[in-house]
């Protein structure tokens, strides 16, 4: 499997919200990347919701 293509800085901002060192982050599937993107995202949705409230 080839690495992702992504800038040197892109996985390093990756490596720090996803808690994932950069080498796994240049060699896990983009799929499972976004995956793990998305459900950070929704955590932290809910959780500015409940601060709100």
């Amino acid at each position: 499997m080839q690495p992702n293509k992504f800038s040197l800085e892109t996985a390093k901002v990756l490596s720090k919200k996803l808690n994932m060192p950069i080498e796994h982050i240049m060699h896990t599937p983009p799929h499972i990347i976004m995956a793990k993107i998305a459900k950070l995202e929704e955590e932290e949705a809910q959780k500015g919701e409940s601060e709100k409230e």
